[in-house]
């Protein structure tokens, strides 16, 4: 039997499978990091087990996270989301990853790519943590803390410092398994 972090233990399939096949390696696309961005920003508050049961919603509500599309989206599309049962009906929430999908586009052409953006926090490379329980990660760090100002400098919403790093963490600029994880040596 293989050991995992202790939060994804005896959870679900689809928890089980996010933390095995994507949570925490190296993201370098650009929709990815916007998904993950939708997804974080909808967990404020609430448990990430939540979100994940509701990520088809969000992939249909927001156009399969293309962001060129979500940043058009207009009032009425807006409200026709907030009665979508398929997503976290939260207007602030809605409305924020509007904003942010305009604001990601403007990160795109500014450093043409996101990736390029979000990387240089790390200075382009994996921060390998070496946490022997899952109660040991922080909720933030240093580097959460500046790309969560730089973000909101640039108008982003629901990207707090938490927020931020856990989008770090599922995106492989930091590597939070716990060193018994059978995923620490493969990320």
């Amino acid at each position: 039997m293989k050991k995992r972090c202790g939060w994804a233990e005896g959870q679900f399939d689809e928890y089980i499978t996010y933390h095995d096949k994507e949570w925490g390696v190296p993201v370098h696309d650009d929709k990815t990091h916007f998904e993950f961005l939708i997804l974080e920003g909808a967990q404020a508050g609430l448990s990430w087990a939540t979100v994940l049961r509701k990520r088809a919603g969000y992939r249909k509500a927001f156009a399969n996270f293309d962001a060129e599309k979500v940043a058009r989206y207009d009032e009425k599309k807006i409200q026709e989301l907030l009665t979508f049962e398929g997503i976290i009906r939260n207007q602030l929430k809605v409305r924020a990853t509007v904003n942010n999908a305009q604001r990601f586009l403007e990160i795109q052409e500014e450093f043409d790519g996101f990736d390029n953006y979000i990387w240089q926090f790390v200075n382009g490379e994996t921060i390998v943590n070496h946490w022997k329980d899952h109660t040991e990660c922080p909720a933030t760090t240093g580097e959460s803390d500046a790309l969560s100002k730089d973000l909101k400098k640039r108008g982003f919403k629901f990207v707090g410092s938490t927020v931020i790093y856990a989008h770090m963490q599922a995106c492989g600029l930091v590597n939070d398994h716990t060193i018994d994880c059978f995923r620490f040596n493969e990320v």
